[in-house]
């Protein structure tokens, strides 16, 4: 008797549950009604995407389909993990993905500081509008222009040339490969990058900075002290969705910038899978099991970086 009045009392708990979350979605049916195209998106080119994982484990046939052809296990993974390649490629992602961080990552914040700081509001307009420029110029334009400017004819040769300085080929050295994506990628994401960093700072009280200027704290403190220390949370979530892509280098930049001379330093997984997927003889299923491989290894790195940073300043995606 004892338990089915216990079974009854959680019945009508989840019963209650059920009608206060029905009455919620019907005082919010507007809100939740523009939800509607957001979840379809994902449902269609997220989720239902996610069956096609499944080729990673079969020796893929379009005649057959993903459910008809053979399964193979883990065959694929085996293969990539003892191909010449594996080494050479996964050392070329983890150089670029590390050095990008390491340079794209703190420039939007040490310009959004600075932009700041400066009082003439039309350098600091003018500022912002030229930085943010090269984020709206076509990808293919952007390396079309860098191909210019850095070929053997180009400006910066001819600079060097005024100098009395040996013209080099850059595009065609595969050791400025690296420093020339890192230096490209901040010409076109330092100023985009900076937006939400400069909302976040307009959010800072400015009775902190007041109450700092009586203690005596100049410009420099300021900014380390109050500005730096106030968007801390929100350097520290960015920054682990960057970690959470450090596997994921963009294959079309790779792709526009490599050619044979340059692609033992510039073939990433990215550009790898690509080629695998889309090349003369492409090979779906081993294709799948190298990103399927990269995605893995960027949720580990994620999932990591995130408990660490709950762990040290309570500060983290989830």
């Amino acid at each position: 008797m004892r338990k089915r009045t216990t079974k009854t009392a959680a019945l009508k708990r989840t019963d209650g549950r059920f009608k206060k979350l029905g009455n919620q979605i019907y005082r919010e049916r507007a809100l939740y009604f523009l939800f509607i195209p957001v979840f379809l998106y994902y449902l269609i080119f997220a989720y239902i995407p996610l069956g096609g994982i499944l080729l990673a484990f079969k020796r893929y046939s379009p005649a057959l389909g993903i459910f008809g052809s053979d399964w193979i296990g883990f065959d694929n993974f085996i293969k990539f993990f003892s191909s010449y390649n594996f080494g050479r490629i996964l050392w070329n992602t983890i150089r670029i993905s590390l050095c990008s961080i390491a340079f794209n990552f703190p420039a939007p914040i040490i310009l959004a500081i600075l932009l700041n700081e400066v009082r003439n509001t039309f350098f600091k307009k003018t500022v912002q509008t030229i930085t943010y420029l090269p984020h709206f110029i076509s990808l293919v334009v952007a390396i079309g222009l860098l191909t210019d400017f850095l070929a053997r004819d180009g400006i910066f040769n001819n600079i060097r040339a005024s100098m009395g300085l040996e013209r080099i080929a850059f595009m065609m050295e595969e050791n400025y490969f690296t420093p020339i994506y890192v230096i490209s990628g901040i010409w076109q994401q330092v100023g985009w990058g900076s937006i939400i960093y400069l909302a976040a700072i307009s959010g800072i009280s400015q009775d902190l900075y007041e109450a700092a200027e009586i203690d005596g704290a100049g410009r420099f403190r300021k900014m380390w002290h109050i500005t730096l220390s106030e968007i801390m949370p929100t350097i520290t979530v960015l920054f682990i969705m960057q970690l959470g892509k450090v596997m994921s280098v963009g294959y079309e930049k790779i792709i526009l910038m490599s050619n044979d001379l340059v692609l033992a330093k510039s073939e990433v997984i990215s550009s790898y899978v690509y080629k695998l997927g889309f090349g003369t003889y492409p090979d779906y299923g081993y294709s799948t099991a190298v990103n399927l491989f990269n995605m893995v290894v960027n949720l580990i790195i994620l999932c990591a970086a995130n408990w660490f940073s709950r762990r040290v300043n309570e500060t983290s995606l989830w």
